[in-house]
């Protein structure tokens, strides 16, 4: 296990695009130095809670001409991506908290070492990756919102929401404990993009209602919790250790929506530079999944029983032959594509666009992501997607 030693975090200065921070304790002896990438933003355009009642926010999202001349659908589909980043950023702020790196990057907690070793019996460079994850989601929803701004049209804002409670286990930000926009603590995971990306046979763009086995079924029925609730879930190591699995399967489930989110955001857009700022934030979130669907393959196989709900969990062994399952298999293996007369084709996928932001959002919602939010939440988040959705190459 890595050893911490103290450092004061720089404050994040705008409240819309990070947690503040406090001082946290940062891990020495790693293999390599962050340089400071960014500074964040020190003014944003509220939307704010009082603009959600009604029609009227989508109705000026999909009529108002920005005065920098994007559409008000390219306009929409930045808006989108830049909500589901902030969303990305807090859960993954919450993870960096306890099991990631803290530092001037991505300040706001102290480590939970009991967690922390968990995960590192999955990665030992666990906490970089955490970090580094955490860091880019941070940038990503950043720059989607300055880059609005910059053209004169309304950012995507959360802040009214960021209600729920989260962990309040050793290594949170105490000034975050009820403050998060995203719940970690009753998640249900589909694990079916484990087969859905080593399947050479079906596409989901052109099999829709095909059912893709779950590399852990156990994750795809009830509510587990990826992180520990309190102190109490450090306490049995066997149910610790299910707790980070449960993590080390949700980040690649999280990052596979991204993988497909982009590119099919990006055949709607119109204007060159908003279809080059979709396509370029897009490969990330694929390297992103790349990444975690690897680490995902060395959970140790467990069964375990949530002491607090009774919700039992178990892990497989997937080192095996078996192609659908083997962890070894990471690359994308070749599917039918755009027509099955067509030679099969290593690609991601889904791509097709058809209410694509509408489905990301019901797949975060499945996911039990949002358990606690307020009616005024979905209904803000309903009118981004619903907006982006509506938008159309060449048409606005």
């Amino acid at each position: 296990m890595k050893t911490t030693s103290a450092s004061t975090a720089n404050e994040f200065r705008n409240s819309q695009h990070s947690p503040q921070a406090q001082n946290s304790e940062e891990k020495v002896e790693r293999s390599r130095r962050f340089i400071s990438r960014r500074s964040f933003l020190g003014k944003s355009l509220a939307v704010g809670a009082g603009t959600i009642g009604g029609a009227g926010l989508l109705t000026s999202i999909r009529t108002a001409e920005a005065s920098g001349g994007l559409t008000p659908g390219d306009a929409a589909l930045l808006r989108f991506a830049a909500a589901a980043e902030i969303l990305e950023a807090d859960f993954w702020i919450q993870y960096n908290e306890l099991g990631g790196i803290q530092d001037d990057e991505v300040p706001g907690g102290s480590g939970n070492p009991d967690y922390t070793e968990a995960l590192e019996v999955i990665e030992d460079e666990m906490g970089d990756y955490i970090h580094d994850n955490t860091d880019d989601e941070i940038t990503h929803h950043t720059f989607l919102n300055a880059y609005l701004e910059s053209k004169g049209a309304a950012p995507a804002n959360l802040d009214a929401f960021r209600t729920l409670m989260g962990s309040t286990a050793t290594g949170v930000n105490p000034d975050l404990i009820g403050h998060r926009l995203t719940n970690l603590t009753q998640l249900t995971v589909d694990t079916s993009w484990w087969t859905r990306y080593r399947d050479d046979s079906h596409n989901p763009d052109l099999d829709p209602n095909f059912t893709f086995p779950q590399a852990v079924p156990t994750l795809g029925v009830n509510q587990h919790t990826a992180i520990p609730r309190t102190d109490a879930d450090t306490t049995d190591p066997n149910f610790l250790q299910a707790i980070a699995n449960t993590a080390a399967f949700h980040f690649p489930t999280i990052e596979q929506g991204g993988n497909s989110l982009y590119p099919s955001l990006a055949q709607r857009a119109t204007h060159t530079e908003v279809l080059r700022i979709l396509i370029s934030i897009g490969p990330t979130e694929t390297m992103h999944f790349q990444t975690w669907s690897d680490v995902a393959g060395n959970a140790p196989p467990l069964t375990a029983i949530d002491p607090v709900t009774g919700v039992s969990v178990t892990f497989p062994d997937l080192e095996v032959e078996d192609e659908l399952f083997d962890k070894a298999l990471i690359m994308p293996e070749p599917c039918p594509f755009l027509d099955r007369s067509l030679p099969i084709v290593s690609i991601i996928r889904p791509t097709k666009t058809e209410g694509v932001a509408m489905g990301a959002l019901t797949f975060l919602t499945n996911m039990g992501l949002f358990i606690g939010q307020s009616p005024a939440f979905f209904a803000y988040i309903t009118q981004l997607a619903q907006a982006a959705d509506h938008a159309r190459h060449g048409r606005g």
